[in-house]
């Protein structure tokens, strides 16, 4: 192995060491979440949200052409929301404008992160992978409220809020 060889090897090398620091960094100093896959569960079938806990939801979010299932989520401030994704057919993407998430939806798979909306608003999320002729239109939104009559209109499960 010549000098040059050696140089690029071991640049390499340092290069990888660094993104994997920068990765512990982010997640233990600044409490970034990483996405992680499920592939040991089948995925669902079916758009679900429920609430676990006062101010924190599980969602599965259902990516088909061209649509989100569902397409909009009403929730109080200060929700946290454990977002479980999953497609139908082929692959879709889930960003959430606002916010540091960004997943593929991928069939015969489960892709998850929790979220935590402190700020009411409308939260629009779009796919970001192009899937076909009506891809411009998949979209949806989250909207976060502390309007009471808001939340009762949007009939939360699990009853209390």
């Amino acid at each position: 192995m010549d000098k040059s060889e050696k140089l690029a090897l071991g640049l390499s090398g340092l290069l990888l060491a660094a993104f994997f620091l920068a990765l512990i960094y982010a997640q233990v100093a600044r409490g970034i979440e990483v996405p992680t896959c499920i592939t040991d569960v089948e995925p669902f079938t079916s758009d679900t949200l429920f609430q676990i806990d006062e101010n924190e939801y599980e969602l599965h979010m259902i990516t088909r052409m061209w649509a989100f299932e569902p397409s909009s989520v009403t929730l109080p401030v200060g929700s946290t929301v454990h977002l479980y994704v999953t497609s139908r057919d082929i692959i879709h993407g889930f960003k959430i404008e606002g916010k540091n998430v960004n997943l593929m939806a991928v069939p015969q798979t489960i892709n998850y992160i929790p979220v935590t909306f402190n700020e009411p608003g409308e939260y629009f999320f779009a796919c970001h992978e192009f899937c076909g002729a009506a891809h411009h239109l998949m979209a949806g939104r989250i909207i976060i409220t502390d309007n009471e009559e808001d939340l009762a209109r949007a009939d939360l499960p699990g009853g209390e809020r």
